[in-house]
C-alpha cells in the first residue's frame, strides 16, 4: 500500500528567541515523518499548508518486480488538526520472465485527525483512515482488485533529537482473492544536524490474499534537507519473514516540498 508521507509535529508555542525559531524551521524533520517509511505518524500539516511529494518505490519478490514510478502524494491542512491526503501512482509490474506492464495504479484518499497533542507523560495520538480506490488494472498486476479501507491509530513521542512513532490498524480489503488484514509498525529516527535525519523501522503485515503468507520486514533510510522547504527522502529494506514471496529487497526515493 501507499507509503505514507513526511510531516513534522507542530510546536506547542512560538518562542520569541530568534535563533531557536530559525533552528526549528531549518530542521529536516520540519517536513518529515512517515515517508520514506511504511509506518506513519500522527502529525498533521498546519492549517492552509501544502506538502507535495514525488516518489518512486519498488519491491523485488519471487514473482517479479513491482512498484510505483512515479507517484504523487499530496497533503493539505484543511483545518486545525485535520489533514487531507491524496496518492496518485503510475504503477508497474514486471513478472519473472515477462515484459514490464505499466499504467495508472490505485488511487488512495486519506484523512488524518490529531486526537491528542504530545505531553510530558503522553504521546501525540492521531487517527488516519484511508480509502483505496481500485483504479488500477488488477489483471495486469497494477492494482488491488477491490476497494480497501484502512483504520489505523498512530502514536509519537519526542526525546530531544530522537523521535519514535508507531501503531497500526486493520485493512478491510475487498476484491476477488483478497482478505482483510492487519498492518503494524514502529520507527525511530535521529536528527544528526540541520540537514540530516536517519532512522529505521520494523513492520508486520498479516496475509492480504487467500494464497499469501504473513510478512515482516524492515527499512533503513532518512532525509536530507536541501533548504527549509524541500528535502530528499530515501530508504532501502527487505523482508524478514517469507522473504522470497513478499520482499527480497525494496527501495524508495522521493522529493518533498512544503508550501
Amino acid at each position: 500500500m501507499g507509503r505514507r508521507k513526511g510531516r513534522a509535529p507542530r510546536p506547542h508555542r512560538i518562542l520569541n528567541a530568534v535563533p531557536l525559531l530559525i533552528a526549528a524551521v531549518l530542521a529536516p524533520e520540519k517536513v518529515h515523518a512517515g515517508a520514506p517509511f511504511q509506518t506513519d505518524d500522527p502529525g498533521v500539516v498546519a492549517r492552509g499548508g501544502v506538502e507535495l511529494l514525488v516518489f518512486s518505490q519498488q519491491t523485488l519478490a519471487a514473482d517479479g518486480r513491482s512498484g510505483v514510478l512515479p507517484g504523487v502524494e499530496l497533503h493539505y491542512g484543511a483545518a486545525e488538526n485535520v489533514e487531507l491526503d491524496l496518492v496518485a501512482p503510475i504503477a508497474f509490474h514486471s513478472p519473472k520472465g515477462e515484459g514490464a506492464r505499466r499504467g495508472y495504479g490505485d488511487t488512495q484518499l486519506g484523512l488524518k485527525y490529531g486526537l491528542l497533542e504530545e505531553r510530558e507523560a503522553l504521546p501525540e495520538i492521531g487517527f488516519a483512515p484511508k480509502l483505496l480506490l481500485p483504479t488500477g488494472n488488477a489483471d495486469r498486476g497494477l492494482g488491488n482488485g477491490g476497494t480497501a479501507v484502512y483504520l489505523p491509530i498512530w502514536l509519537q513521542k519526542n526525546l530531544g533529537d530522537l523521535r519514535t512513532y508507531g501503531g497500526g490498524g486493520y485493512w478491510i480489503n475487498r476484491g476477488s482473492g483478497n482478505r482483510n488484514y492487519w498492518f503494524v509498525g514502529a520507527e525511530a529516527q535521529y536528527r544528526f544536524s540541520d540537514r540530516w535525519m536517519l532512522g529505521a523501522e520494523i513492520f508486520h503485515t498479516t496475509p492480504t490474499r487467500l494464497d499469501e503468507r504473513a510478512s515482516t520486514g524492515f527499512n533503513v533510510g532518512g532525509a536530507y534537507a536541501i533548504d527549509p522547504r524541500a528535502q530528499w527522502l530515501f530508504s532501502i529494506g527487505k523482508g524478514l519473514q517469507n522473504v522470497s514471496q513478499t520482499n527480497r529487497v525494496s527501495g524508495y526515493l522521493g522529493y518533498q516540498a512544503s508550501y
